[in-house]
């Protein structure tokens, strides 16, 4: 079914809904249809039974990768069996996902990884992309001060510096026992001779087709009448073979001082782009401590600000308070004081965080069980709290990122998230490069009070500034019980990313899921700005859907969410299980 069919549909849904509930119907057919609007289209196994059957799903002693691509994959579980570490894998499988899963995976872009290490200890990478040295504030407005529809989300005006060729260099400089040219040698290999599409892959080329109508963009990835290739071609991106047999040989110098870097900003300068030399030579990735939250006797470890997983934290924080398990899965007494911790969290997001480095915030305070314990009291047993009530100056990030996961055979995780914001970013490819350039500016706030692409609200910390990150909820997560690996997940998915994260901690955590059950039940998500709360298909029954309008949450179906790409480690035998998520179709876990 086609994006404009599902979204005629969802349409639809909400008409007839709030037709209902206008006249105050409380008809079982009007609630029937938001819980299951297309059930019949979609990948979770409680629609479809017989994907149940087909679950991507492995188990090993040594080592476990799971990517949103089955070739990356496959290329980090090779490193692992050839002696490297996770971190190693996690450096190949960025590559190759560079290659294999375009729209998301990146040179173009940034992200973060996280890494708790064998023997206790962990660290954040944070290669997200940076705001341009001429950048301002109102950059994407006219002289009345309006924000100029695509300016921040198409051509290179949209383009933040990338990240994710220095972050992964220094991933592997500091932390891997491999070779660079080792690492992205597979990568080099997929983007020479091709890979096979499988019809995941196709999916998304079908989505973004929009994205990649540019004559240098289709000549790689469309065919000559802009179609997009069927599942068994060969998808060959010789450009991208040369800059990564650049990167291979010279290393991050050619990337940024050198040739790329020179043919990306001569790319930019011809087409009302404001990168420079100057932003490429000076951009660096930034090594800070993850933040953490106990939540149950877990130690959840996960991304610092700009990342999204202080939002994760509180979020677990505020629901410490309540017996979740006793309350039910998707009732609507818990998803009511889930929905409260969310928006209650999102609001503090929105007003309080940014880039560090620009930006003052109350971290300890905002991460305190104190804190967590005020914000409880705004909590009403029977009522939603009004999203204007506790938002103030307040715009979501792009959705197709890409998350993977690895754990290696020493016990050392690797939590990566990283994008270049939409579908096929910016739109963009520097002649001779290969690679698709990020539209990350869009995650900044191109003007108070003013939603972005994605419906969230952003605040006075998020302006754009020279050289500053924009914020992020990518939240790449670990989580450890007593002192070993339990748990490795991630998403993409822009503002939705801090509440699937949420949902499989809660669901391994709270209702003692196993991981299947964890990662492929339906998800809801909820910010508070647009005021609606976005449903999986079959994630709530009718009953819930009433119960949750008498509190005054609206309901409004989708087709998917995210995708966390998740490996679990048994406690008691040391079994790595890992989990490709059903709602990314072309990804893949690997284990031995």
């Amino acid at each position: 079914m086609s994006i404009e069919k599902k979204i005629i549909i969802a349409i639809s849904s909400i008409a007839i809904l709030g037709f209902g509930l206008y006249k105050n119907i409380d008809s079982p057919f009007v609630y029937r249809l938001i819980s299951k609007w297309n059930c019949k289209d979609s990948l979770l196994p409680v629609c479809n039974p017989a994907n149940a059957q087909t679950v991507d799903k492995v188990s090993g002693n040594n080592g476990v990768v799971v990517s949103t691509q089955k070739e990356a994959s496959k290329i980090g579980l090779q490193v692992l069996k050839d002696g490297g570490n996770a971190i190693d894998a996690a450096v190949a499988v960025g590559y190759a996902l560079a290659v294999s899963d375009p729209c998301c995976g990146n040179l173009g872009g940034g992200g973060f990884m996280l890494i708790r290490f064998a023997n206790g200890e962990s660290t954040f990478i944070d290669f997200r992309e940076t705001a341009p040295l001429a950048a301002t504030q109102d950059m994407y407005q006219d002289k009345q001060g309006n924000v100029i529809k695509g300016l921040s989300t198409e051509g290179y005006l949209a383009v933040g510096v990338p990240g994710t060729v220095k972050g992964l260099d220094y991933a592997m400089t500091e932390y891997g026992t491999m070779k660079r040219d080792r690492l992205i040698k597979p990568a080099i290999k997929l983007a020479k001779n091709g890979f096979v599409l499988q019809q995941g892959d196709v999916d998304i080329l079908e989505a973004g087709k929009d994205k990649l109508l540019e004559p240098n963009v289709a000549e790689i990835f469309l065919t000559e009448d802009n179609k997009v290739d069927r599942p068994g071609d060969i998808l060959v991106q010789t450009d991208l073979a040369k800059t990564l047999e650049s990167i291979a040989k010279r290393g991050t110098e050619v990337f940024y001082r050198g040739e790329i870097a020179e043919k990306v900003v001569t790319a930019s300068e011809a087409n009302n782009g404001i990168l420079s030399l100057e932003d490429f030579a000076n951009y660096q990735i930034r090594e800070t401590q993850p933040i953490s939250c106990n939540y149950r006797g877990y130690l959840v470890i996960s991304a610092p600000p700009p990342g999204g997983g202080t939002t994760v934290c509180q979020m677990l924080n505020i629901l410490s308070g309540y017996n979740l398990k006793q309350l039910g899965w998707q009732t609507t007494k818990s998803l009511h004081y889930i929905f409260s911790a969310m928006l209650l969290a999102f609001s503090d997001r929105n007003q309080y965080l940014g880039d560090p480095d620009f930006v003052e915030f109350p971290l300890d305070k905002l991460l305190s069980k104190d804190y967590a314990a005020t914000l409880r009291t705004k909590i009403s047993d029977y009522e939603a709290i009004p999203p204007e009530s506790v938002y103030s100056n307040v715009q979501t990030e792009g959705s197709n990122t890409t998350h993977y996961s690895v754990v290696d055979k020493q016990g050392n995780a690797v939590a990566v998230t990283y994008t270049i914001n939409s579908y096929f970013g910016a739109g963009v490819i520097a002649p001779g490069t290969g690679f698709l350039l990020n539209n990350e500016m869009n995650d900044f706030t191109t003007k108070l009070g003013k939603p972005n692409q994605f419906g969230l609200r952003q605040g006075e910390a998020n302006l754009i500034e020279p050289g500053k990150r924009p914020l992020s909820s990518m939240s790449p997560t670990i989580v450890t019980q007593d002192g070993q690996v339990y748990l490795v997940t991630g998403s993409p998915g822009g503002s939705t990313i801090p509440n699937t994260v949420l949902q499989v901690i809660v669901n391994a955590i709270d209702y003692d899921m196993d991981l299947e059950a964890a990662v492929n039940t339906p998800r809801l998500h909820y910010q508070g700005f647009p005021n609606v709360v976005v449903s999986e298909p079959n994630a709530v029954d009718a009953k819930t859907i009433r119960g949750l309008r008498l509190r005054g949450y609206t309901i409004f179906p989708f087709d998917t969410l995210g995708a966390a790409e998740s490996i679990l480690v048994e406690p008691e035998t040391g079994l790595k299980t890992g989990v490709n998520d059903v709602r990314k179709p072309a990804g893949k876990a690997v284990a031995y």
